[in-house]
């Protein structure tokens, strides 16, 4: 025999609290809609703009039959990409290059490709140094693969996994092949001496940064930067919660009065250098990011942090980097101690801070 299951009743409600949540359920909703459509408008006005442009050059300009075909679109592109369009924020720059990119393919009766066009007609290459990512590497490449690059460089050293054999299985890039372990930081040295680009980005191997978060490092370059900086300032804790590391960062530029440059450091990755930059910094000076850096500021390159890549939550938790006076946090240490050392070096023992009131030259008497 079954047992019947009375339902409790519902608890009456006053009329007033009921208007009440009504009310403030249709105007959160209200306002939550107004935003998305406001922001998907503006998008959708951008995507537009760049399928009609990218029609119209398809019928002016045949692409066919270019060796390399994505750098013609971004040829034509940049003429259409004014600097109106630049100025807009990256989601408008995005939606602009993939209507474009869309309108012009159908309009040429082409296949329609994920390509992400980049806002400058130079040339540029992308310089990526791994050591046993072969879960990651693949993916790290299709979103290289997406960007109209002149050369792409991936120093593959230390590796005891299958991560050469899927660079070569996936990429036309120039791969350089070292059987012992050189660090990233002498890695992408020995890429940027291999590389001919007026722009450089510096990625690792180890995690994927989407096609489109790229760009603004590349523009800011296009726009006259030598070195453009990952933002972490964003994902980092509150002061008091730093770790040793990232201290030694934010005391290094502080050193050389650049303290709006926060805890921004050239050892984080992804960034861009121009090739003025290479040619004052020198290659070598690469395996010490830190060391570039000083050297960087103390020549008067003009350094940027445009954009933020959370590669603190991505990066990957290995033996090596992890828990307090790890072996990486001491690497890392040691060369913002080389790099302080060769600004004394450059500067004086008191770098850019002045000694007025000591009259250190009466003792000398």
């Amino acid at each position: 025999m079954k047992r019947s299951i009375k339902k409790p009743k519902p608890q009456p409600t006053s009329a007033v609290n009921k208007k009440k949540r009504t009310r403030l359920k249709k105007s959160s909703f209200r306002s939550r809609s107004k935003r998305t459509h406001s922001l998907t408008r503006n998008q959708e006005y951008w995507k537009n703009w760049g399928k009609r442009a990218g029609q119209q050059d398809a019928l002016a300009h045949d692409i066919t039959k270019e060796p390399y075909q994505k750098k013609a679109l971004n040829n034509l592109w940049v003429h259409r990409a004014n600097s109106q369009l630049l100025a807009a924020n990256s989601l408008s720059y995005e939606a602009a290059s993939k209507g474009y990119v869309k309108g012009y393919c159908k309009a040429a009766k082409l296949y329609v490709s994920d390509w992400m066009l980049i806002p400058t007609a130079r040339s540029v290459g992308a310089i990526v140094s791994v050591m046993n990512e072969e879960r990651t590497i693949v993916k790290v490449m299709e979103q290289l693969n997406r960007l109209p690059l002149d050369e792409i460089i991936i120093i593959v050293n230390g590796s005891s996994d299958r991560t050469l054999e899927k660079v070569r299985a996936h990429s036309h890039a120039l791969i350089v092949h070292y059987p012992d372990p050189l660090g990233h930081d002498v890695g992408r040295s020995i890429g940027a001496k291999l590389s001919h680009s007026d722009i450089l980005l510096f990625l690792d191997g180890d995690f994927v940064v989407e096609a489109e978060k790229l760009i603004p490092f590349i523009y800011d370059i296009e726009r006259g930067s030598d070195l453009a900086l990952n933002n972490i300032t964003p994902y980092l804790p509150t002061f008091s919660l730093w770790d040793s590391v990232t201290l030694m960062k934010r005391f290094l530029n502080i050193t050389l009065k650049r303290p709006e440059l926060n805890a921004n450091s050239l050892t984080a990755v992804p960034h861009a250098l121009s090739r003025n930059a290479l040619e004052h910094i020198g290659c070598s000076e690469l395996m010490v990011p830190p060391k570039a850096q000083v050297n960087a500021i103390l020549t008067g390159l003009r350094i940027t942090a445009p954009t933020s890549v959370n590669v603190i939550s991505m990066n990957k938790i290995r033996s090596h980097n992890k828990g307090e006076n790890n072996p990486v946090a001491r690497l890392i240490i040691g060369d913002h101690v080389e790099a302080l050392e060769l600004a004394m070096k450059l500067k004086g023992e008191r770098i850019v801070f002045p000694d007025n009131i000591r009259k250190r030259e009466f003792l000398e008497r």
